[in-house]
């Protein structure tokens, strides 16, 4: 008879796999294995609702909401361009767009900061009559690696957060050492060397691209105010796992109430919430529940000790395996629910092994995030990417994606691992 910690890890790796093959309907597949979880009595309805986090949910959905207005004002775009007009070369252009959308995804959603500069780079590549395709893959990229520096950059950066007590603050410096935004840019930055390398050949003259006008100023400052109450609940000594989804759904009903009362012009009625992104909200509450069965029966104990045991509990070489099995797994899988398992795993090691928990947690989150650029399915913001290049009949092969994708993570994920282990090891 088969045991139902087996099956509960089955049920897990199933729901991954079919992940892999089905990406569009993943929320079905993982509610699917939640409801697996309920008929073979593997988890209990109040041990589900105590396996989520409703603090990363809260702020999940408040900047997301925050996020979007601030697309809909046109400032992103606003700025795109000015860098754009301020380049010389084409490639230049393109590397700075790249950067700036690395920079926006700190702050939005990494479909949506690719949808924000997109139009940039295809209005580009259609005056010199050259394949977007290099130009589109630089801003997928480039977006998907700073999602991680910021607390409410990507939803991994959110259940980091959650597991180990960090405050928006913490993504900067913990007891005086600095974190995952110092890794994370020193990343991007010898990154960019590599697209340089890429869009070097691209030096005709930039020219004028269209003209942007900002609708309204106000989503940024509530964007502006929201980072501030984020960062200022730490000052004043409240408890971040508590008052920052506050804080964050806060903003998102002040983000709804404005657009519905002033902005949303033809829009129909809730139509801001109605385009909110349910499905990944729904996608996070199924990712909890699962990885929660997953630490009640305490598989998540005996995955780090058959970790601990590989690695003969040395702590480089502990660290070096959880990075490059991120990266690696990451190319083929949705990074949320590998590192909503994977983050248990590391503190667990961490505590065996003796040391804090941020060493190894970091370098889950690192490789996780930045392993999604290698393939065109790694991550939401490629295949996003990848769709809008098709529907303009450009055709995107798995080679054109790679030999871009994989140095670009080869070296970001060396520099920003290697930032973190001098500093926390």
């Amino acid at each position: 008879m088969v045991s139902k910690d087996l099956l509960g890890l089955a049920i897990f790796i199933l729901s991954f796999i079919f992940i892999s093959f089905y990406h569009n309907k993943k929320t079905i597949i993982l509610w699917a294995g939640v409801l697996l979880l309920f008929i073979f009595r593997l988890i209990t309805f109040k041990s589900a609702v105590n396996a989520i986090n409703w603090n990363v949910i809260g702020i999940f959905w408040g900047t997301a909401i925050v996020a979007e207005i601030f697309i809909i004002s046109n400032v992103p775009a606003l700025i795109a361009n000015k860098l754009v007009s301020k380049t010389k070369t084409v490639g230049l252009a393109i590397l700075a767009v790249s950067a700036f959308s690395g920079f926006i995804s700190s702050f939005c959603e990494n479909v949506a900061t690719v949808m924000i500069v997109a139009p940039i780079a295809f209005e580009i590549s259609k005056k010199l009559k050259v394949s977007p395709i290099p130009f589109l893959i630089a801003i997928a990229i480039s977006s998907n690696l700073q999602g991680a520096a910021t607390l409410i950059g990507d939803p991994p950066s959110m259940i980091l957060a959650g597991f180990l007590n960090m405050n928006f603050n913490s993504f900067f410096f913990i007891n005086g050492k600095p974190t995952l935004f110092f890794a994370i840019e020193l990343g991007a930055i010898a990154s960019l060397f590599i697209l340089f390398l890429a869009f070097r050949k691209f030096t005709q003259k930039t020219g004028k691209v269209e003209k942007q006008e900002v609708k309204t100023w106000i989503p940024t400052i509530f964007l502006v105010l929201m980072t501030l109450g984020l960062i200022s609940i730490s000052v004043f000594g409240l408890d971040f796992n508590k008052f920052g989804g506050i804080v964050s759904v806060f903003f998102g009903f002040l983000a709804i109430t404005w657009y519905e009362i002033f902005h949303k012009g033809r829009d129909k009625r809730f139509g801001l919430l109605l385009r909110f992104d349910w499905e990944t909200l729904f996608f996070l509450f199924a990712i909890f529940i699962l990885v929660g069965m997953l630490s009640e029966r305490g598989i998540i104990d005996k995955i780090a000790y058959l970790i601990s045991a590989i690695t003969k509990s040395n702590k480089f070489l502990t660290f070096l395996v959880l990075v490059w099995v991120s990266v690696f797994l990451s190319a083929f899988i949705d990074n949320v629910p590998y590192v909503t398992a994977m983050l248990p795993v590391g503190i667990i090691l961490s505590k065996n092994l003796g040391f804090e928990p941020f060493l190894l947690c970091f370098g889950i989150v690192i490789g996780a995030s930045i392993g999604g650029n290698i393939t065109p399915f790694g991550a939401a913001a490629n295949v996003v990417a990848v769709g809008m290049l098709k529907k303009r009949n450009h055709k995107v092969t798995f080679f054109d994606f790679v030999k871009l994708g994989l140095p670009f993570t080869i070296v970001s994920t060396l520099v920003a691992t290697f930032f973190i282990w001098f500093f926390w090891k």
